[in-house]
């Protein structure tokens, strides 16, 4: 078990979404060391910023949770920056953590970077087997390209390191903005707006066909230190609930939680993203001996209370 007590640690992203609940976990664990870089102060995709950063904190832990990131149509728009960003990230921070002798490296990587036609439900001896879906790919072999560097410094430099790699993550907190904002939250706002404006419509992208896995953001917090404590080999490990729900299902449970009950209208323009998404999760409860505790149903409605008072308090501002 790590001993958080005496250990200093970095969190990328750590004032993020998954950040700030990784932090509060940290804390509640007893760690009393841990550094946040923030974007202002340093640029973490160059190696002047890591080395700063560095000097800055001094860890003997990261926990890489810092990405570029957005949904469909932040991937389509961004793929050149979406690509250079998460690459050039994490091969800084590895680099410089191999040549400063940390203790150890924790890469939170992504379900996008499983192939488009993986069979469900995704194993991780499966993450190589085909590209993955256009939309998001490039970053998806980012992300997945650190996976092999890491392994490469564990074969010749014996740097301890842990890999993860969750599904879409929800929760209170999220990021909310819809040119950015993933499906759960932009869904939330979507109709909570119809609502408050007296819509009788809501466009959704897509056929509602696609299918998609979830995951609470504090159960991934929990992963992620899990994977800290009990692994030194970077081998993959998937983070999820192993249950789907197609995007369609998705609008209607949303829709009833929180009121709105007008039409849906599909646009069949737009892309449907990768066709399946769920995932084996056997590996993390046989090698973390960790699950996802927190309902689907559950968390929407944590969630959506969450957006409906940060709404609220912005009004009120």
């Amino acid at each position: 078990m790590m001993d958080w007590a005496h250990t200093r640690v970095v969190v990328t992203g750590g004032a993020g979404f998954l950040g700030r609940v990784v932090c509060e976990k940290l804390a509640k664990r007893g760690c009393r060391h841990i550094g946040v870089p923030r974007r202002h102060e340093f640029d973490l995709t160059t190696e002047v910023g890591v080395r700063t950063m560095y000097d800055r904190f001094e860890p003997d832990v990261v926990l890489h949770l810092a990405a570029e990131v957005g949904g469909i149509g932040a991937n389509r728009e961004h793929p050149g920056r979406f690509f250079y960003a998460n690459a050039a990230m994490g091969l800084h921070l590895i680099e410089e953590a191999r040549i400063r002798g940390l203790c150890k490296f924790v890469q939170v990587g992504t379900v996008c970077a499983y192939p488009k036609f993986t069979p469900v439900p995704f194993q991780e001896k499966d993450l190589w087997n085909g590209y993955p879906e256009e939309t998001n790919a490039p970053y998806g072999i980012a992300k997945k390209a650190l996976f092999v560097m890491l392994d490469a410094y564990r074969k010749e430099y014996g740097m301890a390191s842990s890999v993860v790699v969750p599904v879409n993550l929800y929760g209170p907190g999220d990021n909310f903005d819809p040119r950015s904002s993933h499906v759960i939250p932009a869904l939330i706002r979507k109709c909570v707006e119809a609502i408050d404006t007296q819509q009788r419509q809501m466009v959704c992208w897509g056929t509602g066909s696609a299918s998609r896995e979830f995951l609470y953001v504090d159960d991934a917090a929990e992963g992620i230190l899990r994977a800290a404590e009990e692994l030194e080999d970077p081998v993959p490990v998937n983070l999820g609930t192993g249950q789907e729900i197609t995007i369609r299902n998705l609008i209607e449970l949303i829709a009833e939680l929180t009121g709105f009950r007008g039409e849906v209208v599909w646009d069949d323009t737009k892309p449907d993203g990768q066709p399946r998404r769920c995932l084996d999760t056997s590996l993390a409860g046989e090698l973390l001996d960790w699950q996802a505790n927190v309902g689907f149903r559950e968390g929407l409605k944590h969630t959506i209370d969450w957006y409906h008072n940060s709404t609220r308090l912005s009004k009120a501002a």
